[in-house]
């Protein structure tokens, strides 16, 4: 009895404002933006929902269900919860048990993009292979004994990409708690092809949203008090370190300032057997500065200055010089980050003071000198040390 009432405080009944903002959301036009001389596809996500799905099932594969995912969903719950929305994260829930239902999946994906090309384009000697290099910005798919799901990044030069997730089991959907949001559309869907009325406060559809955290009123409530709870970050892909740092940044707090010292050991373990090579860090680095921190690159030296806190504060499995490394390419990131913000005068050539030993007598001895800085070398790195030590 009590599972079972657990499981009904994962969901909650969203309110009228609520459901405005999802219809909102849905409605708002988002450009999908071609390489080359292919044109720019302006859609709306109920629309690429409703294609998708019914080409879908016109191949014979079942959607369980459609749910809005991540930030997006999170701005639909509370619109002033001080990170906004920038992806559009959009998840069908399918069965994939084999790779041809893989290939089938992406195969109606592409196959929906000549429906929302411009009038007027010809169509006929265009592929699936030239859409997926024209409008495709990334293609992921997990196949193992707990995760099988696939992604479909569609372009946005702006970085607002409408990403399309087919899942069939996945362990872990969330980082955070203000993050574990889901909203199923269907019923909102539902009611568009049915009803000729349109929505108002007393005439709208019944909407469900879920949190995967586990109870929604307590992740509502962290997302209300900008409050920074997870479980068993080293569950996580990258352990949650750059979420986290992200999330301070914008202002969030620990729930439990104890609690988040043991947690940051946990981020920074599973970050670093994730990313054990230096160059892989630095490009894990620079696309998360590049695709979370558009509009705000102010906002990145601060990231950079709490990553750095954190590693050098919590990083109990690397050998000293793997972890002297990584602080040398956050620095060198930062500084980056600061020279393209014109906040220093050039990152090539910086003059530091410093105070001489007592013994420095040579009257032609210079009290400053230039460092000249630069990246960590990365291209020999694939000959790492075996230099892992076990976690207390």
């Amino acid at each position: 009895m009590s599972g079972a009432l657990d499981q009904t405080r994962r969901f909650c009944v969203l309110s009228w404002d609520q459901v405005q903002r999802l219809d909102l959301i849905l409605g708002e036009a988002v450009p999908i933006h071609g390489r080359g001389n292919f044109p720019t596809l302006s859609v709306q996500p109920r629309q690429i929902v409703q294609v998708v799905r019914a080409r879908l099932e016109e191949r014979g594969v079942s959607v369980k269900d459609v749910r809005l995912n991540g930030s997006a969903a999170s701005h639909v719950l509370h619109q002033e919860n001080g990170l906004g929305y920038k992806d559009l994260d959009l998840i069908f829930g399918v069965s994939l048990k084999d790779d041809q239902a893989f290939r089938l999946v992406k195969d109606v994906v592409l196959d929906c993009l000549l429906d929302f090309l411009p009038t007027g384009v010809s169509k006929e000697r265009i592929t699936a292979l030239t859409l997926k290099e024209a409008y495709v910005q990334k293609l992921v798919k997990v196949c193992n004994d707990t995760d099988r799901w696939s992604l479909i990044s569609l372009s946005n030069n702006t970085g607002k990409n409408v990403e399309l997730k087919f899942v069939d089991s996945l362990r872990r959907q969330f980082e955070f708690s203000v993050d574990s949001f889901q909203i199923c559309l269907d019923s909102l869907l539902l009611f568009d092809r049915c009803s000729e009325t349109p929505m108002s406060e007393s005439f709208h559809p019944t909407v469900i949203g879920e949190s995967v955290y586990g109870d929604f009123q307590e992740a509502m409530d962290h997302l209300c008090q900008r409050t920074i709870a997870t479980r068993s970050p080293e569950e996580i892909r990258g352990g949650g370190l750059l979420k986290y740092c992200h999330l301070r940044v914008r202002g969030f707090t620990p729930s439990s300032e104890a609690d988040m010292k043991q947690m940051q050991r946990y981020m920074c373990s599973r970050f670093f057997i994730d990313f054990p090579d230096i160059g892989e860090q630095q490009r894990k680095l620079e696309a998360y500065l590049q695709n979370h921190f558009a509009g705000m690159e102010h906002k990145r030296y601060e990231c950079l200055m709490t990553l750095h806190h954190v590693v050098n504060e919590s990083t109990v499995c690397l050998m000293s010089h793997e972890r002297r490394q990584t602080l040398s390419l956050i620095s060198m990131l930062a500084l980056k980050v600061l020279a393209e913000q014109n906040a220093i005068p050039t990152v090539t050539n910086v003059t530091c003071y410093y105070q001489p030993a007592p013994y420095v007598q040579d009257i032609n001895f210079s009290n400053y000198y230039i460092a000249h800085v630069q990246a960590p070398q990365i291209t020999h790195c694939s000959n790492s040390y075996q230099t892992w030590l076990p976690c207390s």
